[in-house]
């Protein structure tokens, strides 16, 4: 429960430090005060969007901070853990909004997103505003009433598995067929193709071996004339192998004379040992050279050939092998497709079949709470002045919808404020007034379940007073228990059932409105209802307030 909260540079308000306990606190103060600053601070720790508007005029950036108290098996608590921003049991939100618009936030010092403190913020507090109604209206707000409350945890689990399988497959599905398997006349193709690479295609080592080859045929006559020539030169007894030997000879009995000398020796030697060496080389050239004009033919016909592929398939001849694995693993992808889409469609039915079961479960649950649910929010109508009035959640069974995330059952509705009318969409037989009192009882029934801790009521119980108005406050005193709800209101027939009352007051010293908050005490407080009792504080109001106050008290025991 909310302990602690603390404003600074917020709207209109300069500095404002609040203690709170548990139960019943009522806020109240003339219109425009700034009750609702209180609400909307709140809001703000727990993750509301914030625009500039928020800091008051001349301040750098509004500043906001929060305690708040958390049981053992508090869901807070519980996130906290599991998050690792826990510190025992209490809870610390703080955040800052720049006069540029920039936010930051923290959890019990902790710097964190506004999606993690909204994801916090709703199992510490839950805010019922004015036009509670227009809510109720939307799909997802009725699951959130329907659901909320309901023992059916499993049920809405297993719905949820079954319809993400189904989604996956689904999803699947049409992966598979954006991939587009080949058809017949195109994996027949593909086959004709991959034989042909395959009968015709040269490895790219092959091809360069074979081009070289090739060229060296091409040239062949001039080739083996100069390596002719060249062995001649070598082997000739002018040339110069043996000019080369005789040299050494020369020389070869003068090396101690000079060093010079012994060094051109060995040289002239190692000269001679090439020269051989190269002649024998032309030799084993010469053998191995195939002039033969059938190899020559053949060769141009199998480079041709790749060439001809190449320009097929629109690559360069040496790529032609991954085109040809390519080929192989589209066919090979289109048979596994083909295999995987006959499968597919049988899981798909079996997944469609265990998620209508778990559907159709879900909604037998779904529509016993929502009979419980009429029926609470049908008697909480009457004790609010509608007597006659019903409420009906009515729940629908349409399995023949598409598979949804929240199950097939759909959601509507019907109301009807006084009896012997037949109910009615909401918005269309209710007053202004009584949709109020409608959503009142649909929040107050539906927070008997709420993981928060923390219900703060603004302004709710307009368009209503006298016995309604005590009724309400009854309600609202009842639904704090031994938790805590806040209530902003107009109304003294709430505020005297309250635990504690908070006036809000606006006070203008003529260069800046500022915003005060007093706990108000036994005398202070009856002074206070009763302005809101008449407008003017006078001796006879006053009584009229302690009498209030009294009969409220009376009623707790």
């Amino acid at each position: 429960m909310l302990r602690f909260l603390q404003i600074r540079d917020f709207a209109i308000v300069d500095s404002l430090e609040l203690e709170f306990g548990a139960g019943f606190t009522c806020i109240s103060g003339e219109t425009g005060a700034g009750k609702s600053i209180l609400v909307d601070a709140l809001g703000l720790l727990c993750g509301d969007r914030a625009d500039t508007g928020a800091v008051r005029d001349g301040a750098e950036r509004a500043e906001l901070t929060a305690e708040f108290e958390l049981a053992d098996s508090s869901p807070a608590l519980g996130w906290l853990r599991e998050n690792e921003l826990d510190r025992g049991a209490d809870c610390l939100l703080r955040r800052t909004i720049s006069a540029s618009g920039r936010s930051r936030a923290w959890i019990n010092g902790t710097a964190v997103t506004l999606g993690q403190l909204a994801d916090l913020g709703e199992h510490l507090v839950e805010i019922h505003g004015q036009n509670e109604h227009l809510r109720l209206v939307r799909s997802a707000e009725q699951f959130r009433l329907l659901d909320g409350g309901g023992d059916y945890g499993v049920e809405l689990e297993r719905t949820r598995e079954c319809f993400f399988r189904w989604q996956a497959l689904e999803q699947e599905k049409k992966g598979l067929l954006r991939t587009t398997p080949l058809d017949a006349a195109e994996a027949d193709l593909v086959r004709f193709q991959l034989e042909e690479l395959e009968a015709d295609m040269l490895p790219a080592a092959e091809f360069t071996a074979l081009e070289q080859e090739h060229r060296m045929l091409a040239r062949g006559g001039d080739v083996v004339a100069a390596l002719e020539q060249a062995l001649a030169m070598l082997q000739s007894d002018e040339g110069g192998s043996a000019n080369l030997s005789r040299a050494a000879t020369l020389i070869a009995g003068h090396g101690e004379l000079d060093d010079g000398i012994a060094s051109a020796a060995r040289l002239l030697e190692e000269a001679v040992i090439n020269c051989d060496e190269a002649a024998g080389e032309i030799r084993s050239a010469l053998s191995r050279m195939d002039l033969s004009p059938e190899r020559l033919a053949e060769l141009e016909r199998r480079i041709g050939r790749q060439y001809d592929l190449a320009r097929k398939h629109r690559v360069q001849p040496d790529r032609l092998e991954g085109v040809l694995e390519r080929l192989g693993e589209r066919l090979e992808q289109s048979a596994g497709i083909e295999k995987r889409l006959a499968r597919i469609d049988g899981e798909l039915e079996a997944a469609a079949v265990g998620y209508r079961d778990a559907a159709a479960e879900l909604h037998r649950r779904r529509a016993e709470r929502a009979t419980e649910l009429s029926a609470a929010v049908t008697e909480l109508m009457q004790e609010l002045g509608m007597a006659g009035g019903r409420f009906q959640l009515e729940t629908r069974h349409e399995p023949e919808q598409a598979p949804a995330v929240h199950g097939d059952t759909r959601l509507g509705i019907n109301v009807s404020a006084n009896g012997g009318t037949k109910p009615g969409p909401l918005a269309r037989v209710a007053s202004g007034g009584e949709l109020s009192r409608i959503s009142l009882a649909v929040k107050i029934v539906a927070s008997a379940h709420a993981p928060a801790a923390t219900q703060v009521f603004d302004e709710v119980d307009a368009g209503i007073g006298g016995r309604t108005a005590n009724a309400v406050g009854a309600l609202l005193r009842k639904l704090a228990g031994d938790g805590q709800a806040l209530c902003v209101t107009h109304l003294a027939q709430v505020a005297v059932f309250a635990d504690e009352q908070l006036r809000v007051a606006k006070t203008d010293d003529g260069q800046r409105t500022t915003v005060r908050t007093d706990r108000l005490g036994a005398q202070d407080r009856i002074d206070e209802v009763a302005r809101m009792l008449g407008g003017q504080v006078s001796e006879r109001s006053r009584a009229h307030a302690a009498e209030l106050i009294k009969e409220a008290a009376q009623t707790r025991h």
